[in-house]
């Protein structure tokens, strides 16, 4: 229920330094060829990087989790070291790790700096929200658990299934254009730009991004919004009784007067699922896609 709040107020919160005494930094390699040395205690921070070390049955090796890494449900018994964005480095180095693998855009940025000095290997798991940026994920993962054959298969099998999954929508001339509100507190949407996974999943999916010239996610004026011209609303799923909210955001008077406010268009998808940009994404790609345009859909 708290997801999306939390991450809301986490995208503008301060951040906290903890101030600690620990040894030489560890040695690193080349981006994207780091191997971890010994593999017995990874702590693995983000959920689609856990996904991967899952899917590449490698799990065993996992001593711990961040907050995000609720997928399989198998994961959940691991230490939680906290929310990805808000990390503690004493409290991600008290389960003793041998290794760190965090995915690009974990912070704070003074919390990363004091775990890149620590003596234990850290290896930073780039992240773009696109097909490749997927199969990139899965190398890199694959790699620094020393399972390059298991990375190797399972991205094939990724990469046919997204492929296939994109091809959904290729014909599809007339593109439906989707906002994406990640929060509507107070009244006030909070809308993804480019360079979110928002806005990749959308164009993965055959739609349009329907707010441009921002990056990252800001507050949308009443004014944006209608002139957004959404013809679908796309939120995360907070799980539960969506009645009162969905309510809320049809009655909000600039969504109301939008084509998504006058026909109720709303997707809701598990947030992990539709902005993992991990082994799932075929999935969730389909799925959007099946909302957008149904029977239009060809495969």
């Amino acid at each position: 229920m708290g997801y999306a709040r939390l991450f809301t107020r986490l995208l503008c919160a301060g951040s906290l330094l903890f101030a600690l005494g620990l040894g030489s930094p560890a040695a690193t390699a080349e981006q994207g060829q780091e191997i971890f040395k010994d593999t017995s205690r990874i702590a693995s921070i983000g959920g689609a990087i856990t996904e991967i070390v899952y899917a590449l049955g490698e799990q065993d090796k996992l001593v711990a989790r961040d907050s995000t890494s609720l997928y399989p449900e198998a994961a959940l018994k691991l230490p939680d070291v906290g929310y990805m964005r808000a990390l503690s480095p004493e409290g991600v180095l008290s389960i003793n790790p041998t290794g760190i693998l965090a995915v690009e855009g974990s912070g704070p940025k003074e919390a990363i700096d004091v775990l890149r000095k620590a003596s234990v290997p850290f290896i930073m798991v780039p992240e773009t929200f696109d097909h490749a940026g997927i199969l990139e994920k899965i190398r890199v993962v694959g790699q620094a658990m020393g399972a390059e054959e298991k990375a190797a298969a399972l991205s094939g099998k990724v990469e046919a299934d997204l492929a296939a999954a994109e091809k959904l929508t290729a014909g599809i001339a007339d593109r439906k254009r989707v906002l994406f509100i990640l929060s509507m507190q107070g009244g006030k949407l909070l809308a993804a730009g480019s360079n979110t996974a928002a806005n990749g999943i959308i164009e993965l999916a055959g739609g349009v991004n329907a707010v441009d010239g921002f990056s990252g996610y800001r507050q949308l004026s009443d004014e944006a919004a209608i002139l957004a011209r959404p013809d679908i609303i796309l939120m995360m799923d907070r799980g539960g009784d969506h009645g009162p909210a969905d309510a809320e955001l049809f009655t909000h008077p600039a969504i109301a007067s939008t084509p998504a406010g006058q026909a109720k268009r709303l997707v809701r998808l598990d947030a992990n699922y539709l902005l993992g940009f991990g082994p799932r994404t075929a999935g969730a790609i389909r799925d959007l896609a099946t909302a957008l345009y149904g029977d239009e859909l060809k495969g």
